[in-house]
This record gives structure tokens, C-alpha cells and sequence, in this order.
């Protein structure tokens, strides 16, 4: 397929790099143009201005947030004034649900199609093509996109016809996701207090009640501190923290684990943690129980 990608952080030049190895035509724009370069050398088209990247098929963006997929979407010379009719714009960014209305509203009346399909997985997912993808849009649009989902990901879920629902359900899962962080950073505390290895706890734990992949990623990370470098930014974090909060509102949904989450990764970013891992709201339990041994 002929699609243009924007946005080259660490999640979105691996998903780049994956469609250019599966064989699709991609254009690909960032801001900063030195991002651009080991995907041009791959094989990429690089396109110089945000219009360039919107001539073809798809359009796929990867971005931080609601202002930068605002900005890159309904701005000027944006997708929606540059993509063609019946074209697709897939947002893989994790935004608002508000934003995700937002942006569905003005492609249909562009007379183009709008996908929202964020992703659960690092960085180190998105370049072994392990994302799991969750899509939410017009059936037919999903199904002419599943060859690019497949190249990127080992599943896709679809969720849906209106698009700000996988929205919703991206933002629960990373609300869990929290969650668990915080439970862990708890547990692993209490139990290195009383000198049990914080390593050795987290092996018992996920070769036996709690063997998912996120106990064994983000135990190792808070047992070992090592929060450095960040694949996903605690700043990102309360970030999305504050998006669940406000979609929960909307519903008239109490979420007061959520809240506490909410202060919690304030805490953090407080103490200077803006740019650590956001699994190093793991580690505020075991400060909190004066444990002074830096991360690494």
C-alpha cells in the first residue's frame, strides 16, 4: 500500500521501519528531519512538509499527544485539508476520547475515513512487530488496513465503528497498567523491608500467580530501579491518567483508584521523575519506606 507515517519517536520509527520491511511504499515526516534519515537509508520516502506525506492510500500517525495529533491533523496543511477523499487517516497516537470525536467529525467532512487503532507495547514490541493493535472505525476501512496491522503487530482486536472507543478501552488498559505499577512498587517494598530480594519476590510472583507479561516487565524494572532510559515517560503517564479521569467523568464513572494514581505520578514528576521511566512510580513506595539506593 502507498501511506505516508508521521511522527518518528522510538515506537513510531519502529512501526515505520516494520511496513518498509513488509514491502509498503512509505513517506514518512517528522519535525525533526534527522529522524527521518535511518528510514530514508531503509528505503522510505521522505516527505519535507506534512501534505507530501498525505498523497497516498493511509496516513498513520504516532504521536505524543492531543495537541501534537491536533496540531499535525486539523492545523494548516494538515491531513484533513491535504489527505484525498475516501482516503484513511489511522491516529495509533493514545489521545483523548473528545479528540478522537473530534477528529472523526472532521474527516467526515473532508469525505475521508478516520481509524482510531492505538497500540499496547514498548518499544521494544513495536520492533519486533508485537503490538497488539485495537482498532475502532468503519468495518471496511479496518479490513482495507489489516495487511499494515498485520505488519506492525502479532494481533489486532477490532472494538468497534466509532472511533473513540478504542480510544476509551486504550486509556483503561493503561489505567491497569498503573495500577499494577503502583501494586507492585507497594509490594516490592514491603517485602525488601523485611530483607526479602526484590528479584527473587518478582520471579516467584510471575512463575506463579501472576505470570502476565506486564508483572514480569514492570516487577523487574521496579525491583532493579532502573527507570533509565524511559521507554514510556512517567510525564506520559500522568498524562494519560488525567484523560482516563476525564473520560470517566464524562460517564459518571468513579474511579478512585484513578485519582490516587493521579497524585501519585504528580509526586513523581515533583520529585524531578518527568523523564524517568514511567515505571518509577514503582519506586515511590519503596522511598517512602526509606530505601535511599539510587536508580540505575
Amino acid at each position: 500500500m502507498n501511506i505516508g507515517f508521521i511522527g518518528l519517536g522510538r515506537m513510531g520509527s519502529a512501526m515505520a521501519a516494520n511496513l518498509v520491511k513488509a514491502g509498503h511504499h512509505v513517506t514518512v515526516f517528522n519535525r525533526s528531519p534527522e529522524k527521518r534519515r535511518k528510514l530514508v537509508e531503509l528505503g522510505a520516502h521522505e516527505a519535507a512538509r506534512i501534505a507530501e506525506a498525505c498523497r497516498g492510500e493511509v496516513v498513520i500517525t504516532m504521536l505524543a499527544d492531543d495537541a501534537a495529533v491536533s496540531n499535525v491533523t486539523l492545523g494548516d496543511g494538515g491531513i484533513a485539508a491535504s489527505l484525498p477523499r475516501n482516503a484513511i487517516h489511522i491516529s495509533m497516537s493514545t489521545i483523548s476520547v473528545g479528540l478522537a470525536k473530534e477528529l472523526a467529525r472532521a474527516h467526515s467532512g473532508a469525505g475521508q475515513r478516520f481509524i482510531s487503532a492505538p497500540v499496547f507495547g514498548r518499544p521494544e514490541a513495536a520492533a519486533a512487530a508485537k503490538l497488539f493493535i485495537v482498532p475502532a472505525g468503519e468495518p471496511r476501512a479496518i479490513e482495507a488496513c489489516l495487511p499494515l496491522f498485520n505488519a506492525l503487530g502479532q494481533k489486532t482486536v477490532p472494538i468497534g465503528s466509532e472511533p473513540s472507543t478504542a480510544n476509551l478501552v486504550k486509556l483503561s488498559g493503561n489505567f491497569l497498567l498503573a495500577s499494577v505499577i503502583e501494586a507492585l512498587g507497594e509490594a516490592i517494598a514491603l517485602v525488601s523491608k523485611a530483607g526479602v530480594d526484590g528479584r527473587a519476590y518478582v520471579e516467584l510472583l510471575t512463575s506463579t500467580i501472576f505470570p502476565a507479561p506486564a508483572y514480569g516487565t514492570y516487577g523487574g524494572l521496579i525491583a532493579a530501579k532502573r527507570f533509565e532510559p524511559a521507554a514510556f515517560t512517567a510525564a506520559l503517564g500522568l498524562k494519560d491518567i488525567r484523560l482516563a479521569l476525564a473520560a470517566a467523568e464524562s460517564l459518571g464513572v468513579p474511579m478512585p483508584l484513578g485519582t490516587l494514581l493521579h497524585r501519585r505520578f504528580l509526586r513523581l514528576l515533583a520529585q524531578g521523575g518527568e523523564n524517568l521511566d514511567w515505571s518509577a512510580l514503582g519506586g515511590l513506595a519503596g522511598r517512602d519506606a526509606g530505601d535511599s539506593q539510587p536508580t540505575s
